[in-house]
């Protein structure tokens, strides 16, 4: 076989989730992999409804012909993002870099296989997209039998080039930045970039929705494909193939797709070691200067490992930081806009004034503060290191007072300044502020504790790849879904409250509430330190 397949195939295997189901007896394990499953295929039946539902409006409107088109530029665009943000963690920086480098592998087979274990990861997504949009172009457009296994066949191709595309600009990222310690600041902008525009994407569907704009949407969405086709090839060819049944375009998607992975490959390959080794060993600055040590406490100690551990990973700060990015933008957007248009604009002109909402101001501030506490994660993060940790003279406890500790240091802020934004929009009391803020606090102290809790009852250890644990642990499911939806409930329930007693008396009784809740969620923290 030849030597990418082979190295391909032991990646797969090692890392594939049916075969750890099929071979491992720890029940533990075997839930965690079911539950992890059973998410990825709700992911992948939104996804898939998404994409027919974008077939069903081009077919009910007459404009199908503009599918295979759209399907291909979905694709294409999806492929260019994640390649994007999963170039360091799967091209370059590696947990298993040592491993395979010292097989007996030319540097461009390997670099080539850690490409390819990228591209069939990520495959589902794209075949999602691609078979949702097939039925619904069969369904219209009634092709000819050929053009079914011409859809599917090429649709593997058609994430090729914009993967390599990101993958060189990976490269070109992290050839320049070599040797440099922030070298993930392109790649953390671009990914913030890229979730606050996909929060902005739902005011836009729903507005489009509400407005009976579905039609003329449809319409410049069929017009801008065309135009983007023509500048971006690829999704021309896919097109030309499928609705011309043009062979030369689909044999250019493809050729193109082979000639740019054997080219993109031999230039990776002659800077791959070098760029991975100065990742790993983050050289240090030429103007170093020798100062003196700066003494902290354990606890501080450890707070300020967490730190760098943020800093350096986008998967880490992307994921802890979204919430307290929206949190201020909240803030700002209500002392631009105002409070009362805001309520306006969210409630569709209900009846809602500001003051019946002002209790609920913590709340608002805390479904974003609270979306992802660093706490659920960051103790499986020590991963295949955990061994380090457990040979140091320090209690657990301490170590994990020392992960709540920067939890705190790093939600309280963006919370502070988001309720104040608020306050100052709604006119709200300077009593009631300090309330709001005291609720805030102790609510910010229960998200660190019970992600703790969380974080420490779940730990994973075994895992080759960050997102693993960040993106889809168990202790992140559990610590978010049950806390946003909780959150939700809280802020109906303060208004409804806050219309039948005393506001103020209703926020000391959630304060204490939630004060109890963070006690409790410490203490069993505590007890698992013991045990862990």
């Amino acid at each position: 076989m030849n030597n990418g397949i082979v190295l391909l195939k032991a990646l797969l295997l090692s890392t594939s989730q049916v075969n750890l189901l099929r071979h491992s007896k720890d029940r533990k394990k075997r839930r965690r992999i079911i539950g992890g499953m059973v998410g990825a295929l709700c992911l992948y039946a939104m996804l898939v409804g998404f994409s027919a539902a974008i077939c069903v409006g081009f077919g009910k409107f007459g404009l199908i012909q503009a599918a295979p088109t759209m399907c291909a530029l979905t694709i294409s665009a999806l492929a260019f993002i994640f390649t994007l943000f999963k170039t360091n963690g799967y091209l370059f920086n590696f947990k298993e870099y040592d491993m395979l480098m010292s097989l007996p592998f030319e540097t461009r087979t390997v670099a080539g296989c850690k490409f390819l274990y990228m591209y069939v990861k990520s495959l589902p997504w794209y075949l999602s997209i691609s078979l949702a949009m097939l039925v619904g172009y069969g369904i219209y457009a009634r092709p000819p039998v050929l053009v079914y296994p011409a859809w599917l066949a090429l649709s593997l191709f058609l994430p090729v080039i914009p993967m390599l595309v990101a993958s060189f600009l990976g490269f070109l990222i992290a050839r320049v930045s070599a040797g440099f310690r922030k070298t993930n600041i392109v790649q953390t902008i671009l990914t913030f970039a890229f979730v606050l525009a996909c929060f902005g994407l739902r005011f836009v569907l729903e507005d489009m929705f509400r407005d009976d704009k579905v039609q003329v949407t449809l319409m410049a969405a069929s017009r801008l494909t065309g135009q983007a086709a023509g500048i971006y090839l690829p999704a021309g060819w896919f097109a030309a193939a499928i609705t011309r049944y043009s062979l030369s375009d689909g044999l250019l998607l493809v050729g193109l797709s082979l000639v740019l992975f054997g080219a993109l490959f031999t230039v990776v390959g002659r800077s791959y070691r070098k760029i991975n080794s100065a990742l790993k060993s983050h050289a240090a600055g030429r103007d170093y200067k020798l100062t003196a040590q700066r003494q902290r406490g354990v606890v501080r100690a450890i707070a300020f490992k967490e730190f760098r551990r943020l800093t350096g990973s986008t998967t880490y700060m992307v994921n802890a930081c979204v919430g307290l990015i929206l949190s201020a933008l909240l803030g700002i957007g209500t002392l631009a806009i105002g409070f009362d248009r805001i309520i306006a604009m969210v409630t569709q002109g209900a009846p809602i004034s500001a003051a019946m909402l002002r209790p609920a101001i913590p709340f608002i501030v805390y479904f974003c503060i609270g979306m992802m506490s660093t706490t659920a994660c960051s103790p499986s993060l020590e991963g295949k290191n955990y061994w380090i940790v457990q040979s140091l003279p320090i209690e657990k406890k301490t170590l994990y007072r020392g992960k709540m500790l920067f939890n705190l240091v790093l939600t309280v802020p963006f919370m502070v300044f988001s309720t104040l934004c608020l306050c100052i929009s709604s006119k709200a009391p300077a009593l009631d502020t300090a309330l709001y803020l005291l609720l805030g606090l102790a609510l910010c102290a229960f998200s660190t504790a019970w992600g703790c809790v969380c974080g420490v009852r779940h730990m994973r250890l075994d895992w080759e790849n960050e997102i693993e644990v960040i993106k889809q642990g168990s202790a992140v499911a559990i610590y978010m879904l049950p806390n946003l939806f909780a959150v939700m409930g809280l802020v109906v329930l303060s208004v409804f409250l806050g219309m039948r007693m005393d506001q103020r008396l209703m926020i000391l009784i959630m304060t204490l509430i939630a004060c109890l809740l963070a006690a409790l969620s410490y203490r069993r923290v505590m007890i698992l330190s013991r045990k862990k």
